[in-house]
């Protein structure tokens, strides 16, 4: 469950269109993310992921390659963080955008001994802005 309840939705910020309004959208869009990674809180999950979207790494052997439903039974079963008591440590890096329906987000986050970098790719359908595509790089931490 999500115990963030000072932030606003991710509907209340995802209409907008203007290029500040894009960024921000965008920026709230992956602290959600964040927050569902924390919290492993899929039905955040099921909210900032596009149904069609990937999870990937070339990290493990051989190569690491999830559809949705998969992942989100993973985060399901998995204790969060935030259960444990984990200091939460996730930072946005980049965002960039491509025309006004496409974005890319450098993102890095640490769970447990493991530090993640997150090449986040984004589109906007209805006014949404959703994950679409998630490859990361993991490392232990330092």
């Amino acid at each position: 469950m999500n115990n963030v309840s000072n932030r606003k939705s991710i509907e209340d910020v995802n209409v907008s269109e203007d290029e500040g309004g894009k960024f921000v959208s965008v920026a709230a869009l992956i602290y959600a993310y964040f927050d569902g990674l924390h919290y492993c809180d899929v039905e955040t999950f099921k909210t900032v992921f596009h149904p069609h979207a990937i999870y990937a790494t070339a990290d493990q052997t051989p190569m690491l390659y999830r559809q949705m439903d998969e992942y989100f039974d993973v985060i399901a079963k998995r204790q969060s963080p935030a259960s444990k008591g984990e200091v939460r440590k996730d930072a946005i890096d980049e965002i960039k955008f491509a025309g006004e329906n496409t974005a890319f987000v450098s993102a890095r986050c640490s769970i447990g001994d493991t530090d993640f970098i997150d090449f986040l790719t984004l589109v906007r359908t209805d006014g949404h802005w959703q994950i679409m595509s998630k490859i990361f790089h993991m490392k232990e931490a330092a």
